[in-house]
């Protein structure tokens, strides 16, 4: 049995997507679909669109153009962000779900799919109507998608891409380089570098790149050992001549326990049970298979046929039921279980590896809820996941740039700190302007006023000089010079003047209080 490879392209991925998401928002349904929107990602010379609707298109919007451009042709656009990782995992939740058509499928970056029809094209009346509940299993999904079918790969890409549109399939004796040779060589998977050559030489189709002989080709593309750098390979793979491994996507078995309960359950006790029930279970799931839950959702399916969703990000891997228990019990305050709950399940969708360890002071401690990890997963459902974070050290000799705030997460508390210099035990969050009297310009200061009080410098360390960010700050920015001060009373402090006297970048000096030191 001859091989058949259909290969799925979604054109206009990143925008439908970008619909689909909008369209499940209450308050944004029912937009009209006719509004010029673009996508736009951060590059070294500014946003960049990356994604453009067909009503954008005609405005004059084109993908790879700097949005300030695109807004100077069409002010009307309307703007969003790129989102590269989310299209990724779309793309691959797509290439999951079109395993409908074949024994595996696998991905085809950024925007296309590869699925494996070979011996299944009966079970849907033929290749035709095959490609017919493609198109409309997509259309109903609302992506926008061109399919093909040939014996390789590069060839259903091809066809996929540059077909027309009343040939979507490849015989399976035919000769793809024959057939396909009216096809631009952009159909052959190359880099565009590599594309921009062979039209400079005069080579535009398929065809006219068959017609050259492969000592020439091998000796123009000898150093080039990637396929698509190397049109020798890919016509080779175009015919299959040449092997093409192809990566299959497989779903990853998420672990899920279920209880369809006899009689409705309509009490928070019952089902605060129910859920502890199921907490165990999963703990033994969770456990035969070596992992730990790091992210986990409660579904409650009601007799009304509405469904409550729970979910909860937990900071560090576990498959403590009493702590889980606990976690879910907060979420289920606000729970209306109207007529009753009839179905409750818990699954765990971020699983990670858990290996059991020996038994410490610290598992003693996570068994009564005091360790770090269950101390922040009661405070993220006590106050919200915006309203606990953690400090992180960040490479920035500036103070108040030397560290960031991110979500909790244990792990990282235990990373060594940057040894840059010594830091006081407390910044302020700005730097608060003081006067002061020093001795000479350079010289170290001998007095100075914050608050309404003087403070008579007893002790004093520095400079520490620290250079403005080139790469973020302004031409004119001014140098800084810290110093470590105790005053006669035997407080601690930090302060800074910035800018030195005749540098050229402003007037005369000027001194702030950064920080307290213990």
């Amino acid at each position: 049995m001859s091989r058949r490879i259909m290969a799925v392209w979604c054109p206009a991925l990143p925008i439908d997507r970008w619909w689909l998401c909008r369209e499940d928002s209450d308050t944004r349904a029912g937009e009209p679909r006719d509004m010029p929107v673009v996508l736009a990602g951060e590059t070294a010379h500014g946003p960049r669109i990356t994604a453009v609707s067909p009503a954008a298109w005609h405005a004059g919007a084109r993908e790879s153009m700097l949005l300030a451009d695109a807004r100077a042709l069409a002010p009307m656009l309307v703007v969003h962000p790129a989102d590269p990782a989310g299209d990724r995992a779309f793309l691959e939740s797509l290439a999951l779900w079109a395993q409908r058509w074949g024994p595996w499928s696998a991905l085809d970056p950024p925007d296309g799919l590869i699925v494996d029809v070979t011996g299944v094209a009966h079970l849907f009346g033929g290749e035709a109507a095959l490609l017919a509940d493609v198109r409309g299993c997509f259309a109903a999904r609302h992506v926008s998608v061109r399919a093909a079918i040939a014996p390789t790969a590069g060839a259903a890409w091809a066809l996929s891409h540059y077909g027309a549109p009343d040939r979507a399939s490849l015989a399976a004796d035919s000769d793809p380089m024959i057939a396909l040779r009216d096809l631009p060589v952009a159909g052959l998977r190359l880099d565009h570098a590599v594309v921009v050559l062979l039209e400079r030489l005069g080579l535009k189709t398929i065809g006219d790149l068959a017609a050259i002989g492969r000592p020439a080709l091998a000796r123009r593309f000898r150093d080039r050992r990637a396929p698509a750098a190397n049109p020798l390979v890919r016509l080779d793979q175009l015919c299959g001549r040449a092997p093409e491994p192809i990566l299959p996507v497989t779903a990853t078995p998420v672990p899920l326990v279920q209880r369809r309960l006899t009689e409705p359950v309509r009490h928070r006790d019952l089902l605060d049970r129910v859920v502890a029930d199921l907490a165990t279970a999963l703990a033994r799931r969770l456990e035969a298979m070596g992992q730990g839950a790091r992210r986990l959702e409660l579904a409650l399916w009601k007799v009304d046929g509405d469904v409550l969703r729970r979910p909860l990000e937990l900071a560090a891997a576990t498959r403590d039921p009493a702590h889980i228990t606990r976690l879910f019990a907060h979420k289920l305050d606000d729970c209306d279980a109207g007529f009753g709950i009839e179905l409750v399940r818990l699954s765990a969708p971020w699983a990670e590896p858990m290996a059991l360890t020996q038994v410490d002071l610290e598992h003693a401690a996570q068994a009564h809820g005091t360790s770090l990890s269950a101390c922040i997963d009661r405070l993220v459902v006590r106050l919200g996941g915006g309203a606990v974070a953690m400090p992180v050290p960040r490479a920035s000799h500036m103070p108040e740039r030397a560290q960031r705030w991110v979500a909790p997460d244990p792990g990282l508390a235990v990373q060594e700190e940057l040894a840059f210099h010594t830091r006081p035990l407390k910044l302020l969050d700005r730097a608060e302007p003081i006067a002061v009297i020093y001795q000479a310009p350079d010289g170290l200061p001998r007095l100075f006023r914050w608050r309404g009080h003087v403070h008579e410098i007893a002790r004093a360390e520095g400079p520490e000089r620290i250079a403005p960010e080139w790469w973020r700050e302004k031409a004119g920015a001014r140098l800084r010079d810290y110093y470590r001060i105790e005053d006669s009373t035997g407080r601690r402090f930090w302060i800074y003047r910035r800018g030195i006297a005749g540098d050229g970048r402003g007037g005369a000096p000027e001194w702030f209080l950064h920080g307290l030191c213990g």
